[in-house]
């Protein structure tokens, strides 16, 4: 075993250490990102590479894109394919922003104000998409498709705004393109990333944040007719004092990985803070760790992302913890590149028939549903 894989088998055991403990062989999938545009079409991303943006150099600029209704036919149908021995079928949950830019609006006022346009609005403009979110209730009445808040949008404003005011370049030519998600992966030096809508520099920016959480908890029940009950911030960045109007707004459960990563303010160094599954904070809200990956679009070629995952697994069950799954959208979306999905698929296939071939026993869950039941049991934590 090489020391990478010696370092990870170590941290995976590290982070199931702590936590809410079962008997139950529980597994989640969360995955974010849907709903977003990140790389509008073909068309934009080659625009954006003749003009010198290095777009090539970010898997989620050459892959990732708005879900289409084939992306959505061809994961559902794969979900559907699968049942545990109790006659349940694996469930995505599938955190979603609810609203994207509205580049006209915002190009009229000179980039000087923002304004936002609905995913519904959104999903009318694609004419691969326009069936999009009635597909998503269909998922979502059948369990195998779970919307739940990632937030309003996935971008930061004031920070995306700046960027535009001073003319910087490859942001002006991205927005030309209807794109804003120029991040890290890219551009190795940028302290700040454009994605991480509740990063901030600027303290005057956290009053800002709370009202785009509100407005985007409120947006998410007119679309999809119920309070999300859990939340995962963009990039995982958000200040623990953003988690009183998340409470407000019904949030009862915060999805994220072993470190909550707080923003940026004046420090040199980003400050975080470690959770552990099923650790409760002060206002009754509890937090859920994802502690197993699923990523084959951002793993190289000759990674087994299912090999991996399974260990994960089984190094989740062993602690008694339940095996939550970090799977972006990237991976089930062929909109820009539909050999990138159908490879990814067919891993996703035989990961699905491996959890229910190796644990018979297996319950599939939301990540509400798992904290409802955490939640309902009342186990007292302990190290």
């Amino acid at each position: 075993m090489g020391l990478k894989k010696i370092r990870n088998h170590i941290a995976a055991h590290l982070t199931n250490s702590r936590g809410w403990k079962t008997d139950r062989k529980i597994v989640v999938i969360e995955s974010d990102d849907w709903g977003s545009i990140r790389m509008p079409s073909r068309i934009a991303y080659k625009e954006m590479r003749s003009r010198g943006v290095p777009v090539e150099k970010s898997p989620y600029l050459r892959h990732d894109s708005l879900a289409s209704e084939e992306d959505l036919q061809l994961l559902f149908g794969l979900l559907r394919s699968h049942t545990s021995r109790a006659g349940d079928y694996p469930v995505i949950t599938a955190n979603c922003v609810v609203a994207n830019p509205d580049f006209e609006q915002i190009r009229a006022s000179e980039f000087r104000e923002y304004s936002s346009e609905s995913i519904l609005e959104t999903f009318k403009r694609y004419p691969e998409h326009r069936d999009c979110i009635e597909i998503w209730k269909e998922g979502e009445s059948e369990h195998i498709f779970r919307p739940q808040s990632h937030g309003k949008e996935h971008l930061n404003i004031s920070h995306w705004l700046h960027l535009l005011q001073n003319d910087t370049n490859d942001f002006r030519i991205a927005f030309e393109n209807q794109c804003w998600g120029l991040s890290g992966d890219i551009y190795p030096g940028m302290k700040r990333s454009v994605q991480a809508a509740f990063d901030m520099e600027d303290r005057q920016d956290h009053k800002q944040h709370q009202i785009s959480i509100t407005e985007g908890l409120d947006l998410f029940e007119e679309i999809f007719g119920y309070r999300s009950r859990s939340f995962i911030a963009n990039n995982y960045i958000w200040s623990t004092g953003l988690n009183d109007v998340l409470a407000q707004g019904g949030v009862r459960y915060l999805q994220g990985m072993k470190y909550q990563k707080l923003p940026i303010l004046y420090h040199d160094k980003r400050q975080m803070i470690r959770h552990y599954v099923g650790e409760r904070n002060n206002l009754g809200q509890y937090y859920l760790v994802r502690n197993c990956s699923f990523e084959p679009s951002l793993e190289h070629r000759s990674y087994n992302n299912v090999k991996e995952c399974l260990r994960s697994i089984t190094t989740s069950f062993l602690w008694k913890r339940p095996a939550i799954i970090c799977s972006h959208r990237i991976n089930y979306v062929g909109f820009l590149n539909a050999d990138n999905r159908n490879r990814n698929l067919e891993q996703f296939n035989r990961l699905l028939a491996s959890i229910i071939k190796k644990w018979p026993d297996v319950e599939f869950m939301s990540s509400d549903q798992l904290g409802q039941v955490i939640e309902e049991d009342g186990q007292p934590l302990t190290d």
